[in-house]
């Protein structure tokens, strides 16, 4: 489910980059040209996957930095430009609006979860993970706040834009902002491509090599040492999703995949800390304080969320597991053994 998470989560971020070029591309809105663009910027990012994680760390670092910058001057210019009558609330939301919103806010803010899966190419892993997971989540909920808050109280009518950056920028910074945000939004979503092949493909290399999956997935690279099939399975089943669905069809589902990887997450480490397993396990290099309740309200939140989906997005959850299901019994009816690295 993780690896479907971030598979599904490529291609509708992927999507987000094809709108954003549409705004100077109009072209780039459907069809073909859209189909193609989206197919060469996977095959793109396949291509530096394959060739290493040392390429693929060092065009992330360039990415992320390249967008932030335009994110921080929207935030500064803009904040001098808010009107405080746009931030009031013309409604109060209904259960449903609530529910389809708290899955979007799920797919926006989340991600932070993909960190620990590189780890065993880090060079400290057991410093730098629990610090990078602690800082994303801080970092990436400032800057997301406050990046509402301009667009919120600078553009009117934000909700039926399909480029609000770029929209609210146009207001208070003319055209160059406009320019500086839909190339801070190619970043940023090229950025996410790129930690999504990684991350994905990491998934399934890693089930292979521990037995669970065929052993398809687990073939390295010998010369670049990198999980090649799984890096073109992944590319090539977002590519499919990416081409056949929309964006906000692909976020909610993203969401529901990776709520459900929550909730096994937080069980786990609540079944982990009981007596029964002290000494069968390694001890935790990073604990979570308050005990089983962080964790348990961890729980309770997603449960009630994932009640609140819709039949559809639930059945693709239900679809994508039931296609894990088959691959893990095909790996343990043939008895695969652990590979060797």
């Amino acid at each position: 489910m993780l690896w479907f998470t971030r598979t599904v989560s490529w291609a509708a971020v992927i999507n987000v980059l094809a709108t954003a070029l549409a705004f100077y591309l109009p072209s780039l809105t459907g069809g073909w040209r859209r189909a193609g663009f989206i197919a060469v910027i996977i095959a793109v990012i396949a291509g530096i996957n394959i060739r290493g994680i040392r390429h693929s760390s060092l065009v992330l670092n360039v990415l992320t930095i390249g967008k932030l910058l335009p994110l921080l001057a929207f935030i500064v210019v803009g904040s001098f430009f808010i009107d405080p009558a746009l931030l009031v609330p013309q409604h109060s939301p209904s259960l449903s609006e609530l529910s389809a919103t708290g899955f979007l806010l799920i797919f926006a803010f989340g991600g932070y979860e993909v960190i620990p899966i590189p780890a065993g190419e880090a060079r400290d892993p057991k410093r730098a993970v629990p610090f990078a997971l602690i800082m994303t989540i801080l970092i990436v909920t400032t800057v997301m706040t406050l990046v509402q808050v301009v667009a919120l109280g600078t553009l009117p009518g934000l909700a039926g834009s399909k480029t609000p950056l770029a929209d609210a920028a146009t207001i208070f910074m003319g055209g160059t902002g406009a320019a500086l945000l839909t190339l801070g939004a190619v970043l940023a979503t090229t950025g996410n491509n790129i930690g999504s092949a990684l991350s994905g493909s990491r998934n399934l290399f890693a089930l292979a090599e521990q037995g669970d999956l065929p052993r398809f997935f687990g073939w390295v690279h010998p010369q670049f040492r990198t999980p090649v099939n799984a890096i073109l399975v992944t590319s090539a089943v977002s590519l499919v999703l990416a081409v056949s669905g929309r964006y906000s069809d692909l976020a909610l589902v993203s969401a529901i995949s990776r709520l459900l990887v929550y909730v096994a997450t937080c069980a786990a480490t609540i079944r982990l800390r009981s007596d029964e397993f002290v000494g069968r396990v390694n001890a935790a290099t990073f604990v979570v304080p308050f005990g089983p309740l962080i964790p348990g309200a961890a729980i309770v939140l997603a449960l009630s969320m994932i009640a609140g989906a819709r039949r559809e997005q639930l059945t693709a959850g239900v679809i994508a597991l039931i296609v894990g299901s088959f691959l893990y019994l095909i790996a343990v009816r043939r008895g695969l053994p652990v590979m060797e690295n």
